[in-house]
């Protein structure tokens, strides 16, 4: 229900139902064209549990290095002022704005076997494009900015003089770090973890380009459906309701980060 004092006009009803149905319509469409007799059986098979297995895998290991290093960085970001903090703002956002084909070009160039490192560590015996490394590197490169760019924005609009009392009775700042500051954006760290988890697992263009689609190695169940859509319709579909759940998931969690900070 609207309060009275402050409602919108009524006619702005118009463009939230039509921009509503422009977000749900094609949801309802994909489940209406769902073969719900044949998912258990399409996500019992061995491509489809294979899929699931590298997505699941690659993206629980790429969730935990977006957290370690994203939080590190959204920290240090958050205490920065002036030119220097828009630069590295700018930086740490280009990811997230970049095409997925040109994000994984961006890898391949970089660690690809004759290229820039990608010569060095080859000849060290260390190869990382088309291995499962490299679906953990593109998901990295593509998901952290969600992760930093959430807890940064929490930081700078929740200051307080919580760490500023702490060290005052003489707590070391890795103490105020993770006794006082990690508490307080607890909300937000669970929603950019979320935010990047979703981000790893729905990574397509980066990894195709980077990584590849090997089955059981790099085929993640984005590069699965896409393989899929045109020979079985059926089993793109069934892996789309994974996604889909997962999406529902995610959804939940970063909903409910922000009922908790407010």
């Amino acid at each position: 229900m609207w309060r009275t004092a402050g409602a919108p006009p009524r006619w702005i009803l118009l463009g939230a139902a039509l921009a509503l149905l422009a977000l749900a319509l094609p949801i309802v469409g994909l489940l209406i064209d769902m073969p719900w007799a044949d998912v258990p059986r399409i996500l019992a098979s061995d491509s489809a549990l294979a899929a699931l297995g590298v997505s699941l895998r690659t993206v629980t290991v790429s969730t935990i290095i977006c957290v370690l290093l994203g939080v590190p960085l959204a920290v240090y970001m958050s205490r920065l002022t002036g030119r220097s903090a828009e630069f590295l703002r700018v930086a740490v956002t280009i990811p997230m704005v970049l095409p997925p084909v040109v994000a994984g070009l961006a890898l391949l160039s970089t660690f690809g076997k004759r290229k820039l490192l990608g010569e060095q560590l080859s000849l060290l015996g260390i190869d990382i494009a088309f291995t499962s490394t490299a679906v953990v590197m593109a998901q990295v490169f593509v998901a952290m900015p969600f992760l930093i760019t959430s807890l940064e924005a929490a930081l700078r609009s929740n200051r307080t003089s919580h760490a500023q009392i702490a060290a005052t009775l003489g707590a070391s700042p890795t103490y105020i770090l993770f006794h006082v500051t990690l508490p307080m954006m607890l909300p937000a760290l669970v929603s950019g973890t979320a935010l990047s988890a979703a981000r790893c697992l729905g990574e397509f263009g980066a990894t195709l380009t980077f990584a590849g689609s090997l089955e059981g190695t790099t085929r993640t169940i984005p590069l699965a459906i896409y393989i899929q859509r045109e020979v079985d319709p059926d089993t793109a579909l069934a892996l789309s309701l994974v996604l889909l759940v997962l999406a529902v998931l995610v959804v939940s969690l970063t909903a409910g980060g922000r009922r908790v900070r407010t």
